[in-house]
């Protein structure tokens, strides 16, 4: 919305100055059909556009400080709502089947899955994702009290997001997080009959008002659940993904086994 909001006020005042938009991508070394796409909302206005429409148009600065509402947000719209839950959760139970949970991504691990997405983002957007996800990390030090338990598919750790070097030094770096007392890291291995599992990543949260909720996310899109029946479902497939898991310390074996390997 604060595209198409944004947008429409350069078209407004372009219309309004006698502009035509070949004129103003011509000042902004744009062609006409990215400011169509810019005035219509679908590309985000950027700040090289708002600085020539603000001049050309003499708008004196109304155009130009609409860059403070169309910077990108830390994370994706339709995850915010999680996000919140998250940062002020007492238990946090998550199991990830093709990659590694985002709160164990090292800054490489993240910057390939992010840019890395279809379609594309700028890159302004990539480096701020990227910023937003290393700093939801700072919850698993932030109190010793809240208790963390990732459970990672075989499969999470043979996928080699970013190449070999990457995903090596992003496994030390779960064996590093995994040291922590409030933190524990299992793995499930490939062949083991934890139907449950194939059916995709899912976690589970508890606030500190003891409410829970389950959040599955695939594909752009998510679904966060407070619904009681529909949690405890959620909770008992975990148990089974969870029993069948190797014991953190075999975990840990498992992984640095694995990244040695590479």
């Amino acid at each position: 919305m604060a595209w198409r909001y944004c947008g429409n006020q350069i078209k407004l005042w372009r219309t309004q100055s006698g502009l035509s938009r070949e004129e103003l991508g011509e000042e902004a070394n744009y062609d006409a059909e990215y400011v169509k796409s810019m005035e219509q909302g679908r590309r985000r206005p950027t700040l090289r556009m708002l600085q020539v429409a603000d001049q050309m148009c003499r708008a004196h600065g109304l155009l130009e400080a609409a860059q403070e509402y169309l910077k990108p947000e830390k994370h994706p719209e339709r995850s915010n709502e999680f996000m919140a839950l998250e940062k002020d959760a007492i238990a946090l139970h998550s199991y990830e089947s093709l990659l590694i949970p985002g709160l164990l991504q090292t800054e490489e691990y993240a910057r390939a899955l992010i840019s890395g997405r279809c379609p594309p983002l700028d890159d302004e957007t990539v480096d701020i994702r990227v910023t937003g996800r290393l700093g939801r990390a700072e919850i698993l030090t932030g109190s010793p009290t809240v208790l963390f338990n990732f459970i990672v598919y075989e499969a999470a750790l043979r996928t080699r997001v970013g190449g070999a070097t990457v995903m090596q030094r992003q496994m030390y770096h779960m064996l590093e997080v995994a040291e922590l007392r409030n933190v524990s890291v299992q793995v499930l291995p490939e062949g083991r009959p934890a139907y449950p599992a194939l059916s995709g990543p899912l976690v589970l949260l508890e606030t500190v008002d003891h409410n829970l909720y389950s959040y599955i996310e695939s594909h752009g899109t998510s679904v966060l659940c407070g619904d009681a029946d529909k949690v405890s479902d959620h909770t008992q497939r975990y148990g089974v993904i969870r029993m069948q898991a190797l014991s953190a310390e075999e975990s840990m074996q498992f992984i640095r086994e694995a990244a040695e390997k590479l």
